[in-house]
């Protein structure tokens, strides 16, 4: 991905949803685009308005932390916004395009024993291209539509929101899934813009799929580290679950496991798909359930 155009757009995409009102700075005269002008960032900055444009531009190359702070104060940038900032201008600098160490394929064998243990959680192992590596066994019932829509390939999160037409009655909430997980993306191309299996997987989504394309637009990045999720599960109907991220600084990966509130329907419905999965569920890893 080109790392100029991302901070380019990433930078426009923030200036425009900022108000002067917002910004406390009088509102005058006729605005062509919606947002702050560059000089009124330069202004909030601290910065001159040739060298904040040099910035919009996409040249961060150099940049001081204070101008970086100073850029994420200005443009009300939350945590997650602030660390993507830091990763374009990380990526920017000269020299040699060095990425980062490639993305894992697979889980440890310490780590699928990890999930193996967990029997009363839905859990799974996912990189930062939404692709699903791993799970336990309550982890591939719950998963069930999104592995078989895989069709023994990876499972990915990305592929299965945009481009088969099952998540939308999978995901309780798809229009939350989806950008959620763009988002995701998002940041992950920040962080690495030079994986190529990150960047085929953009380029796959962007060219299939309307609704992935207008989310791109939007330059959106987000970290998930606990929540909640509904979902409609083929088998037992609607769940709502809790989450929790953790992650496996050794291996670069995320581990999330599901939960439930206690007393609650879905925890009953989560055994009833607990014992469903032991009754027809055998092959370990990522599997795919019996037709």
């Amino acid at each position: 991905m080109d790392n100029r155009s991302e901070i380019r757009e990433f930078l426009t995409s923030r200036r425009a949803r900022i108000s002067p009102q917002q910004a406390g700075l009088p509102s005058s005269g006729r605005r062509r685009v919606p947002g702050l002008r560059r000089a009124e960032v330069a202004q909030l900055a601290g910065v001159s308005v040739e060298y904040y444009s040099r910035l919009e531009r996409g040249d961060l190359s150099g940049v001081s932390g204070s101008v970086l702070d100073a850029l994420a104060r200005a443009l009300r940038f939350n945590d997650e916004e602030r660390t993507h900032l830091e990763d374009l201008a990380r990526t920017a600098g000269p020299g040699p395009r060095r990425r980062r160490r490639p993305a894992p394929h697979t889980v440890r064998p310490n780590v699928q024993r990890l999930l193996d243990a967990m029997t009363e959680a839905p859990a799974f192992v996912m990189n930062g291209r939404g692709d699903v590596l791993a799970t336990n066994l309550l982890g591939r019932a719950l998963y069930a539509p999104m592995i078989e829509a895989a069709r023994g390939a990876t499972p990915n999160h990305a592929r299965f929101i945009f481009l088969d037409a099952r998540s939308h009655q999978f995901w309780g909430d798809w229009e939350r899934a989806a950008n959620d997980t763009v988002a995701l993306l998002h940041t992950q191309a920040g962080r690495d813009p030079y994986d190529k299996t990150l960047t085929d997987l953009i380029g796959e989504l962007s060219t299939r799929s309307n609704d992935f394309r207008a989310r791109w637009a939007h330059h959106d990045v987000r970290q998930h580290h606990k929540g909640a999720k509904p979902f409609h599960h083929p088998v037992v109907g609607d769940l709502h679950l809790t989450y929790e991220s953790l992650a496996l600084a050794a291996d670069d990966l995320t581990l999330v496991a599901y939960g439930t509130e206690p007393g609650s329907d879905s925890e009953d419905k989560l055994r009833l798909l607990a014992s469903w999965a032991a009754t027809h569920m055998f092959v370990p890893g990522v599997a795919a359930p019996p037709a």
